[in-house]
């Protein structure tokens, strides 16, 4: 069994919130990239995330970082804590807006920045026995299955960039499915995002400069308190959200259309609508604020308002 650096570390969402947002650290978030995106990765700026929404109701309102690259990319870096039944469409959303924040009107489609949608998910999203997941856009023959590519004539004039460098990526990585012995960077960068260790004798890319920066005991005492609420309110979070059990409209509408029994599905819906006027009520009790509400209830403003 290896050494490990005997610490307590601030979770990584905290840290992407608080304090990777120095330039002075940006050696973690760099060694971060350069793992999961399999290239490496030089942060040139941290990007408005969360002050540069139209609206107090803006849906992107919950990217944890934005960064440019050296070679002028976005990157969106999104922790989510809590299940959500849309997130694949709501990750699109987030790209599709970092895409049209960064093109001026009158600029050329030429100008148009490729973005990276990394996703650090610690609930179940789909189905799949991989804790890693990579997607983009590929343009295939409907007939032949052949990949559309760039034209060499064209590369320098019509097509500058090749089509991988033009269309968003997207990353998820399932933190719970993670179980393995760590014995790469990947495996360690996993690792500490779910337990929070970090060996003593690391070599993965901005491990060595976390455990030097993200001690939880090197945190004012102010600070450590704001991140013992932070974990919290996660708990907290998280038991509403099951003690609600969404999962039951989704499942009470599959069994309805399985078995045929309209009933099915008309008691999987009474059943998730009385959970979640539970759940609001709980919330509403505790002081949490509307919009908070309606963001793990799944419900409108207008839906979380009528509820007493």
């Amino acid at each position: 069994m290896y050494d490990e650096i005997r610490d307590t570390y601030v979770r990584f969402d905290w840290a992407i919130k608080r304090l990777l947002r120095q330039k002075a650290n940006f050696s973690v978030l760099e060694g971060f990239l350069t793992v999961f995106l399999r290239e490496k990765i030089t942060i040139e700026e941290i990007l408005e995330s969360e002050g540069n929404q139209e609206s107090a109701d803006d849906k992107y309102n919950r990217v944890d970082i934005k960064a440019r690259n050296s070679e002028g990319e976005i990157i969106i870096i999104e922790v989510q804590n809590t299940r959500e039944i849309h997130y694949l469409e709501r990750i699109v959303y987030g790209a599709a807006k970092a895409i049209t924040e960064h093109i001026s009107r009158g600029d050329s489609y030429q100008n148009v920045k490729k973005v990276y949608s990394i996703s650090i998910l610690y609930f179940d999203l789909g189905k799949g026995a991989d804790y890693l997941y990579y997607g983009k856009t590929e343009f295939r023959g409907a007939h032949t299955d052949d990949m559309l590519q760039v034209k060499e004539k064209d590369k320098e004039t019509l097509f500058p960039r090749s089509i991988e460098k033009v269309f968003p990526e997207y990353i998820i990585i399932r933190v719970n499915e993670f179980d393995k012995v760590a014995t790469t960077p990947l495996d360690e960068w996993m690792r500490y995002l779910k337990k929070g260790i970090i060996k003593a004798d690391t070599t993965a890319p901005g491990l060595k400069e976390a455990s030097e920066c993200l001690k939880y005991y090197a945190m004012p005492k102010a600070e450590r308190l704001a991140y013992d609420r932070h974990i919290e309110n996660i708990v907290i979070q998280n038991d509403m959200i099951d003690s609600a059990k969404l999962e039951g409209l989704i499942e009470g509408r599959a069994e309805g259309r399985a078995e045929g029994r309209a009933e099915g599905r008309a008691e999987g819906l009474a059943e998730a609508r009385a959970e979640r006027i539970i759940m609001v009520k709980t919330m509403k009790a505790d002081g949490l604020p509307a919009e908070v509400i309606a963001k793990y209830s799944g419900l409108s403003l207008a839906e979380v308002s009528e509820i007493n």
